[in-house]
């Protein structure tokens, strides 16, 4: 940078004030206006110094060429968190709260080479076998329920009523989960990328993979889970528990934060005022301007380099702005020339999100019905009452009050033979479990 431009203020609350400060990816006040923060991280240039909690220090890519060039050199770039020098080195607390997403696990996301290739082969392959058709059926059978639910008082949360459980529902089913270890899940994901309670989150979450991985040994189905046990890779039992952790954090927490940001959109920009052919669109512009995973693709220099103009060690934690990158000025003139699927939402390079069909295809599904069932559901407060979650990965809202014309329930969607009859069994299951008020005494179970 010029020694003679100014640099430019740090955004309200922002200890970054002094030479060489970090910046904060926590907190509220980085919750409430990210985008602040991203044009302040702009004039370090590529690359900027940021903090993930109280002494975890990282390296974030905020430009979009230079996210490509470390997403698609995996040379040059590790993602095997064992890597990690300050972790090795005791300056991280392990029970820090961004530990449980950054530290090393033998899944495909923390593996390289060959390794990678095997587990990733056995994940692509198993969700490739997803049938787009039951996956519709099943989620517009569990939004008839969710909505069920709250429909008849005419006033919901949109988040806790509806975007975070859909995922987990839909996710029983693709998974074959029984709804007590679904619930777990649920809770252990919500844990781990919200920073409460984390290290007894992911003791609940592998504790509950470990289980369905023992019930799939015993009895396999058609689902995810046998699917990946079949597979050619041969998978261990151990293998098979983090594969699926992945796959399931993978799946219900950005799930969840994608349904809401998209409904967030629909709700308050007047551009979607008219309705249901836009929620495609709505779609797009929420994977560009707000993705439900802002800031993470963990990697590690595999030796001392110069990266974007900055010396770079091995074993430095560098993580990429899926949010910031799509908002610069690079991916101006690619938006709006009407590309629009070049954002990073889902990553890229060997990588990159190996669920994004399902994801995109269960969110469009969800929202769509819903508006199909609540045609004239709008916000229930002023939008700048809304408040979004901290944390320095995800992108999600606390809550979204919405209020509609009073519903009556419908009839449960039939499937079709005996694969429709499991469908709504298991969804009976898992309405029983929550109705005798599972959800609860886990969270409090967690917080203790």
């Amino acid at each position: 940078m010029d020694a003679q431009t100014p640099t430019p203020v740090p955004p309200p609350g922002c200890p970054a004030h002094t030479p060489g400060g970090r910046v904060p990816l926590y907190g509220p006040e980085f919750a409430a206006d990210p985008q602040a923060y991203y044009d302040y991280l702009r004039h370090y240039g590529p690359t900027a110094p940021v903090e993930l909690a109280p002494g975890v220090e990282a390296t974030l890519v905020t430009d979009y060429p230079t996210a490509l060039h470390l997403l698609q050199d995996n040379g040059s770039f590790r993602k095997d968190a064992r890597r990690w020098r300050a972790f090795n080195e005791g300056l991280v607390p392990p029970d820090s709260p961004v530990a449980p997403l950054l530290a090393y696990r033998p899944n495909c996301m923390f593996s390289d080479g060959a390794e990678h290739l095997r587990l990733r082969q056995a994940i692509t392959d198993s969700m490739a076998r997803v049938d787009m058709n039951r996956l519709s059926r099943s989620t517009e059978q569990i939004s008839d329920y969710l909505i069920s639910q709250f429909g008849a008082r005419g006033s919901a949360d949109l988040l806790g009523d509806y975007a975070r459980q859909l995922p987990l529902f839909v996710f029983n089913q693709l998974f074959g989960c029984p709804a007590d270890v679904g619930d777990r899940v649920l809770f252990g994901i919500s844990g781990m990328f919200d920073g409460v309670n984390a290290e007894k989150a992911t003791e609940v979450l592998f504790q509950a993979v470990h289980e369905l991985v023992a019930l799939k040994r015993a009895r396999p189905g058609e689902d995810v889970t046998s699917w990946l046990m079949q597979h050619q890779a041969r998978l261990t039992d151990e293998e098979m528990v983090h594969q699926l952790a992945l796959l399931l954090g993978a799946g219900a927490e950005p799930l969840r934060n994608l349904i809401g940001n998209t409904l967030h959109r629909l709700l308050t920009d007047d551009r979607y005022a008219d309705g249901g052919g836009l929620i495609g669109e709505a779609l797009d512009d929420t994977l560009w301007d707000n993705p439900p995973m802002a800031n993470y693709a963990p990697h590690y220099p595999a030796a001392d380099m110069e990266f974007a103009g900055q010396h770079v060690r091995a074993g430095d934690l560098m993580l990429v702005s899926f949010a910031a990158a799509n908002t610069g000025p690079a991916l101006a003139a690619s938006r709006q020339a009407g590309s629009n699927r070049s954002h990073l939402a889902w990553s890229a390079g060997p990588h990159g999100c190996p669920s994004k069909d399902p994801a995109r295809h269960i969110t469009v599904t969800a929202v769509e019905h819903l508006f199909n069932r609540l045609p004239d559901v709008q916000l229930a407060v002023p939008e700048d009452s809304l408040v979004w979650r901290p944390g320095p990965f995800n992108r999600a809202l606390a809550a979204l009050p919405a209020r509609f014309t009073p519903v009556s329930a419908s009839p449960r969607t039939a499937g079709t033979g005996s694969e429709g009859t499991a469908a709504q069994e298991e969804q009976g299951a898992a309405a029983r479990g929550e109705r005798t008020g599972r959800w609860s005494q886990f969270l409090k179970w967690l917080v203790k």
